[in-house]
């Protein structure tokens, strides 16, 4: 994992599953060091690399969620 501006941390490699549900596109982002994941959705005929970027911020903010000392 490297960090970013700022002391984020951003995963090295973030590996994708794109998965079409009727008339939505599911997008998962996984994280394969810490096995964290999160799934966003939108638009089938969207574009796929938006909802692959805000998949791949999701997953960062998730990684760095806490990481001041305020764990829920």
């Amino acid at each position: 994992m490297a960090t970013a501006g700022g002391g984020r941390r951003v995963p090295r490699e973030i590996l994708y599953e794109f998965s079409r549900i009727g008339s939505y596109l599911k997008v998962t982002a996984m994280d394969p060091d810490s096995l964290v994941e999160v799934s966003v959705s939108g638009p089938a005929n969207g574009s796929r690399e938006v909802l692959r970027r805000i998949a791949a911020n999701k997953l960062i903010y998730v990684l760095n969620k806490g990481n001041d000392g305020s764990r829920r």
